[in-house]
């Protein structure tokens, strides 16, 4: 398996402890990992394409309390 190239939204926040307060996306055989920035080997959440597309859409709409 190749090495996952982990990236951030250029929107990343300038808060928070150290500086920036954000998550990292990478593409997964099968879907999206999702990690802390902060905390990158703390491990990632694995979801489906579908989910993190339903993911996004929420977050662009300000449906989450984020």
């Amino acid at each position: 398996m190749s090495e996952r190239v982990w990236r951030k939204s250029s929107r990343s926040g300038t808060g928070g402890i150290g500086g920036q307060d954000c998550v990292e996306v990478a593409a997964l055989p099968k879907g999206r990992g999702i990690r802390d920035s902060k905390a990158p080997d703390a491990g990632h959440l694995a979801v489906s394409p579908t989910s993190f597309t339903q993911l996004i859409t929420r977050v662009k709409r300000g449906d989450l309390d984020l």
